[in-house]
């Protein structure tokens, strides 16, 4: 998956943006094995930890200002889930 796939899940509202929603639906067990979740490439060290230890696999992509510029949204986040 691409960044591409993400503003095209974002069109149909199946993006959730943030760190504590991801790690609560991990922590509850939620995350569909077709769940994607995606990170920004400057994203700090203590999120890429948490979602380490909470056993969340992710996929790296562009920095947040690039990734706020082509989702066309107004504000940062360096989590991303596709549910």
């Amino acid at each position: 998956m691409s960044l591409r796939d993400l503003v095209e899940a974002d069109k149909k509202d199946k993006v959730s943006f943030g760190i504590k929603q991801v790690l609560r639906l991990a922590k509850a067990k939620k995350l569909k094995k077709t769940s994607r979740v995606f990170v920004a490439r400057d994203t700090r060290e203590e999120t890429i930890k948490q979602l380490e230890d909470a056993g969340v696999e992710f996929e790296v992509l562009k920095n947040k200002e690039d990734i706020t510029r082509e989702m066309g949204i107004d504000f940062d986040s360096e989590v991303f889930l596709i549910n």
